[in-house]
């Protein structure tokens, strides 16, 4: 396995991840793995790099990096928008990555994990959701801010999130979709994630992943518990309900 640092730029930010896969001699056709952190001062893909690893020791391409104002990227979080998450992944994976896309995203990358379904369409196989959100139209293209400016005036709106188009494309998507929920979420409203989940029932191939003993930071809990980190991969990875020959109960087929 074999796991190497980047360095790509994007509209006067440097932008640094981790890339694997190259070298392992699979078939150019791989699909690759791209991990999408969430947001604020903490987000970063650190702590992601249990699970990059994880992917491409099953003979997956994977990428992670942090976007501008995270980790060690350039740039400032007050300024990122979600119009701007979007197009650094789009510059990332345009330049890192060829053939099928596997879009796994925390936290706020739900909404960024839908905006790419939409965007690469058919080229997406699979999308991994791990307490995913959603958020309106309006919000798109609004800078972050420091957390009194219009972002915050948007989100804090009661169900503003209701007609969020990143849940028209979920419900457009016919690939294969894993919703990552844990027990306890303090940060996404279960009716989110009730939506989210509605919409990935529409047309995909969708199984649901309860992390009961979980909280909102699944990034952190799959970088802490190997065991749910690999029954995540697989559920990504292998279509339900057989994993590994083994029927396993936390997997949940929704159709």
């Amino acid at each position: 396995m074999s796991l190497a640092p980047f360095v790509d730029e994007y509209d006067g930010e440097l932008l640094r991840g981790i890339y694997g896969g190259d070298g392992d001699g699979g078939p150019d056709e791989r699909a690759t793995v791209v991990l999408l952190h969430g947001a604020g001062v903490l987000g970063s893909k650190e702590r992601l790099l249990p699970l990059l690893g994880e992917f491409v020791a099953r003979g997956c391409h994977g990428i992670a990096f942090d976007f501008s104002g995270h980790g060690e990227s350039t740039g400032e979080l007050r300024e990122l928008s979600l119009r701007r998450r979007f197009e650094q992944a789009v510059s990332v994976i345009d330049t890192r990555a060829g053939g099928p896309l596997v879009l796994v995203g925390f936290s706020m990358s739900g909404q960024t994990v839908a905006d790419l379904a939409r965007h690469y369409g058919d080229r997406v196989v699979t999308l991994g959701l791990c307490a995913p959100a959603v958020y309106a139209a309006a919000a798109w293209d609004v800078p972050f801010g420091v957390g009194d400016g219009p972002f915050s005036t948007i989100i804090r709106t009661p169900d503003s999130w209701c007609a969020s188009p990143a849940l028209d494309a979920l419900r457009a998507y016919e690939g294969r979709a894993v919703l990552a929920v844990p027990g306890t979420d303090a940060v996404i409203p279960p009716a989110v994630t009730e939506a989210v989940q509605d919409a990935l029932a529409t047309r995909a191939q969708f199984t649901r992943f309860d992390l009961p003993d979980a909280d909102h930071m699944l990034g952190q809990w799959f970088r802490e518990h190997a065991d749910d980190r690999g029954r995540f991969v697989d559920a990504v990875l292998t279509p339900p309900p057989i994993v590994s020959g083994v029927r396993d109960d936390a997997f949940t087929d929704v159709r």
